[in-house]
């Protein structure tokens, strides 16, 4: 499989991501795709396709993004949203599941590791804020 193949299938399913109407299923579908694409970094990090890993990192980033999106535009309450609290979960475990990952990869990839774990965090940590801030 050639790498341009690769993107392309990595991209065509967020794309269809997007394209879903319930938000809310939307934010579920985006972390699905996350977990996928953390599935993808695995075997390119074990078959040492360093340009495989680079796509597959950056898809898990804008899955994380697009859930984060869509569950703003829900205009839900965080604290009472059990998709918010779901994301939280899923957004700890992908989370664990990057640590992993960058202690497997070789020196050079992890930085790049690093910088999606970083984004990753930041996500998880204003999810967990609007949870448990009170009333704006």
């Amino acid at each position: 499989m050639t790498f341009a193949f690769v993107i392309f299938l990595a991209f065509a399913d967020l794309g269809a991501v997007k394209s879903e109407p319930d938000l809310n299923k939307r934010s579920e579908l985006a972390l699905q795709n996350a977990n996928q694409a953390l599935d993808e970094a695995h075997q390119a990090s074990q078959a040492n396709n360093d340009k495989a890993l680079t796509a597959a990192l950056a898809e898990v980033d804008d899955s994380v993004a697009v859930c984060y999106q869509s569950l703003e535009q829900t205009h839900s309450t965080p604290r009472k949203s059990r998709y918010y609290k779901r994301a939280e979960l899923k957004l700890s475990a992908l989370l664990r599941r990057l640590t992993t990952l960058r202690d497997e990869v070789d020196y050079e990839s992890q930085s790049k590791v690093d910088a999606v774990i970083k984004k990753v965090s930041g996500t998880h940590d204003e999810l967990l804020g609007e949870i448990m801030s009170k009333r704006k």
